[in-house]
């Protein structure tokens, strides 16, 4: 939620108001400040030149904005390399 946008106090409040989950500020801060390296490095990894399987997919999911419900979809790429490991390459949040 924070690397999309969202302050901490949005997703304070947000996960009061969806989960009905009460967490600190100071808590969401420390749990983004301790993630986002990690999601920062697999974010810059570099990739396989070759990915000779690749699957696309996308999950719909209805969510809260601005007091109405609209429609999401998550989209995912997960990769094949040739000695048949699985790579996820991406995930991405599409616009309603």
């Amino acid at each position: 939620m924070y690397a999309k946008g969202m302050s901490t106090r949005d997703i304070e409040a947000h996960m009061r108001d969806i989960y009905g989950i009460d967490v600190s500020v100071e808590l969401v801060s420390k749990i983004t400040d301790k993630a986002m390296p990690f999601v920062t490095e697999w974010q810059c990894r570099l990739l396989e030149r070759i990915y000779p399987i690749v699957f696309l997919d996308a999950i719909h999911f209805k969510v809260r904005r601005d007091n109405r419900i609209v429609s999401k979809a998550v989209y995912s790429v997960l990769g094949f390399d040739v000695q048949g490991r699985k790579d996820i390459l991406g995930i991405w949040i599409g616009r309603s």
